[in-house]
C-alpha cells in the first residue's frame, strides 16, 4: 500500500482483516507511526524513488495499491515506476476522470475513482428507490430494490421482467430470510428485495417501478 491516507489507511486495514500480508509505505513518518503495529510492515520512503522501492521489495510483490491522492504528480510518477518494475497487478487511486485515464497509460491496470463512485452511489439512494447500486462497468449496474406490484404472485418467466425491461433478476430476498438464486420458476410476492442486473438506465427505469 503506497500511500496511507485516509484511502489507503482503510483499504490497508481491511485487506489485514481478511487475512492478507500489507506492507504500509509513506513519506510522512507520523502517518506510517499511526499503522506501525496494524499492518504487517511499514515503511517510511518517497514512493516516487525507485532505489527506495527497489530495498523495500516492491518489485517482487503481487499486488500494489497506490492509495495517493492530493499529489497528482506523485501519484503518476509512483504509477509509472510501478510498471517499470513490472509489477503485475497495480491498483491505483485517482480524484477525477483525466487524472484516472492517465495513471492507466502509466502503466496501472485498475483505476478506482472512490469519491465519484460514491457520490455516484448515493445519488441514487437519495433519489431513488434504489437501496443499494453498484456500477461494476461502464454504462452496467447490480442494484438492490423492491419487487414492483405488477410482478406480484408471478413466477418470473411469467412477469417476463427480462423481456419487459431489459434486466435480469440475480437474487431474491423474502421478509426475515436470506438471498438466493433466481430462477425462471422463482415467484415473487409483496415485500420482496430483488437483486437486479443490467444496463444502468434500464436497471434504474426498473427499480423507479417501485
Amino acid at each position: 500500500m503506497l500511500g496511507l491516507g485516509r484511502f489507503g489507511g482503510s483499504l490497508a486495514l481491511e485487506l489485514m482483516r481478511q487475512d492478507w500480508e500489507v506492507v504500509g509505505i509513506d513519506s510522512d513518518p507520523q502517518v506510517v507511526q499511526t499503522y506501525a503495529d496494524q499492518l504487517t510492515h511499514t515503511a517510511t520512503a518517497n514512493t516516487t524513488d525507485e532505489i527506495a522501492l527497489r530495498q523495500l521489495g516492491v518489485h517482487d510483490v503481487a499486488h500494489t495499491v497506490v492509495g495517493i491522492g492530493t499529489d497528482i504528480e506523485a501519484s503518476i510518477l509512483t504509477t509509472g515506476l510501478l510498471a517499470d518494475l513490472g509489477v503485475p497487478n497495480i491498483w491505483a487511486k485517482a480524484v477525477n476522470r483525466r487524472h484516472a485515464r492517465i495513471l492507466e497509460r502509466v502503466g496501472a491496470h485498475h483505476v478506482v475513482l472512490p469519491e465519484h463512485e460514491m457520490g455516484e452511489r448515493v445519488a441514487h439512494l437519495v433519489t431513488g428507490q434504489i437501496l443499494n447500486f453498484i456500477e461494476f462497468e461502464e454504462g452496467y449496474a447490480l442494484v438492490k430494490t423492491r419487487a414492483p406490484e405488477e410482478a406480484f404472485d408471478k413466477t418470473l418467466a411469467d412477469s417476463a421482467l427480462r423481456a419487459k425491461y431489459g434486466v435480469t433478476v440475480v437474487s431474491i430476498k423474502r421478509p426475515g430470510e436470506d438471498f438466493t438464486y433466481a430462477t425462471a420458476d422463482t415467484t415473487i410476492y409483496p415485500g420482496d428485495i430483488l437483486i437486479v442486473a443490467g444496463k444502468t438506465r434500464q436497471v434504474e427505469a426498473f427499480a423507479n417501478l417501485t
